[in-house]
């Protein structure tokens, strides 16, 4: 990380968890873990649990985020929550593009740009991600794969909105599977992510974004990963749903 030139941030990604006592409960016992924090700290919790994390963190110094949210401002979309929607309701973070939207709901790279559209219209921050599948990088096309996910989610965001985005590399292959990218492969496609918005906006812009790293970071390599020059932080899944664990994944990108 270089924190002279932008922030460091741990988001949290609950995915399908928690109901709301159990939601309560771990927001009462991570605060007082990560109140010293020399990072920002999110949690991106289901629908259900958003007025919760709201009220459980309010004069805390940990930000609320949901999961998804959808392209238009209200219709006929049965199931679906819109960005407006969370943000009259004070939510901050926005996660947009996650893998196992793509994978599993039909998510593309024109949805994901149409969903990042509607999220920064709103005033949202987003935290956009991209990833290759293990037979892309098994190809050696996973800069291709991210540069084109990047390139396309960001079509139509200016550099002024940039400054709401967070980009969080997340291999798929990496995904709740236990496997990590290393830190060395980590940091070379960040690099390669701030590449592509230094084309697209300049170095100024490039430098300033944060970029993530979210492939199974854990308690355990946290500090290797972020100690890479191009690793800000992480997208966190399991691990967020643990207390200590998120804690020392806080601590880590603290230092």
């Amino acid at each position: 990380m270089n924190k002279a030139l932008r922030k460091a941030v741990i988001a949290g990604n609950w995915k399908m968890n928690k109901n709301r006592a159990e939601a309560k409960a771990l927001i009462a016992e991570m605060t007082p873990l990560v109140k010293d924090a020399g990072c920002e700290a999110v949690i991106c919790v289901p629908y259900t649990n958003l007025e919760t994390a709201l009220e459980a963190t309010r004069g805390t110094n940990i930000h609320v985020g949901a999961e998804n949210c959808h392209w238009a401002a209200s219709g006929a979309f049965t199931g679906e929550i819109s960005a407006p929607m969370l943000a009259e309701m004070g939510v901050e973070y926005v996660i947009i593009g996650h893998s196992e939207r793509r994978q599993y709901f039909g998510e593309t790279d024109a949805t994901v740009n149409k969903r990042m559209r509607a999220a920064l219209d709103a005033g949202l921050r987003v935290i956009l991600c991209v990833g290759e599948l293990l037979d892309q990088r098994e190809s050696g096309i996973t800069q291709e794969i991210v540069s084109m996910q990047t390139k396309v989610a960001l079509g139509g965001v200016t550099e002024e909105e940039l400054k709401r985005v967070i980009i969080a590399y997340e291999p798929v292959w990496a995904i709740g599977t236990g496997k990590t990218a290393t830190a060395e492969q980590a940091n070379e496609v960040n690099h390669g992510i701030r590449t592509v918005v230094e084309e697209l906006y300049g170095k100024k812009a490039a430098d300033g974004l944060t970029i993530q790293y979210g492939g199974s970071m854990n308690a355990a390599n946290a500090e290797e990963l972020t100690a890479q020059p191009d690793v800000d932080g992480g997208l966190i899944g399991g691990a967020s749903l643990k207390a200590p664990d998120f804690a020392a994944i806080v601590r880590a990108a603290s230092r």
